[in-house]
């Protein structure tokens, strides 16, 4: 395992900043979520920044994922628009494009995997249209990536169409391809009360390219600070261990933006010991 942490918990930095600090502390790995002044594909001189940040997570021995969930990059006015669901062909064609380009950017900078989600059901799109919708979505970006040769990790996500891991496995079911897998968000598990934790992970132990990780209550979709939730996260980082599980494990609080650094480091000081040990018999 190699403990990471989520760039949109360091919305106040560079990028190059943030690699270096969260370096610094010790982390191995950074889920690096695209955004107007991150890694944005539509940038000018995106090639030229593609090759520095790869340089840059070089020197540091760092791996990467490549994240989709900003909130207003596609659209100034409404979050996370557009999804592979839109009612319009134009804007889900515009949601196509761009996990295109973060596949580009994660084949140049060397990254493990592009992880993205269904996005909400619209009001005026059936549960049938809006699965149609998303399988040809899915089969769009697909076709890029195994072109690429690059995996995706699919996120189910609180209040998004596909949210819990049976809706998942529908969705894998359908599209069925050796790089089409799966981002687990711990918390989110435990949020929707969708199974106990670590035979989720057993359960799709070959499926898993990306793991998010941080504290969070039932019912209650918000990301906490480990030991301010209800989550037992020792069972859960055994359960890695066992299953072989080699990628990141990135730590995803995107509301301590405002206290980025101290945050990491609190939160590396918890789970270190944890993934070391999971038990905690060598502290």
């Amino acid at each position: 395992m190699l403990l990471g942490y989520n760039t949109n918990g360091f919305a106040h930095h560079r990028l190059d900043d943030a690699v270096g600090v969260l370096a610094e502390i010790g982390y191995q790995s950074i889920a690096i979520t695209i955004d107007h002044h991150v890694l944005s594909p539509y940038e000018s001189n995106i090639g030229g920044r593609i090759d520095q940040i790869r340089e840059l997570l070089t020197n540091y021995r760092m791996h990467s994922v490549i994240e989709t969930g900003a909130r207003f990059l596609l659209d100034a006015r409404h979050k996370h628009h557009p999804t592979l669901m839109s009612p319009a062909a134009a804007d889900r064609d515009r949601r196509v494009d761009f996990l295109r380009r973060a596949i580009d950017v994660a084949v140049g900078i060397g990254s493990d995997a592009v992880s993205f989600w269904s996005g909400a059901l619209h009001d005026d799109v059936t549960l049938t249209v809006a699965m149609d919708h998303l399988l040809a979505g899915c089969q769009r970006v697909l076709e890029y990536a195994i072109a690429k040769n690059i995996r995706l990790a699919f996120e189910p996500e609180p209040g998004m169409f596909i949210e819990r891991m049976g809706d998942f496995a529908e969705l894998s079911r359908r599209i069925n391809h050796p790089l089409f897998g799966l981002t687990i968000d711990i918390g989110h598990v435990h949020c929707l009360a969708d199974g106990s934790i670590p035979q989720v992970i057993e359960q799709w132990s070959d499926r898993i390219f990306n793991i998010h990780i941080e504290d969070m209550r039932r019912s209650v979709h918000d990301h906490l600070m480990f030991g301010e939730g209800e989550i037992e996260f020792a069972p859960v980082l055994a359960k890695l261990r066992e299953i072989g599980y080699s990628g990141g494990v990135h730590v995803e609080l995107s509301r301590h933006s405002h206290d980025a650094v101290a945050a990491a480091q609190q939160a590396y000081k918890f789970l270190r010991p944890l993934i070391l040990d999971p038990f905690g018999r060598n502290q």
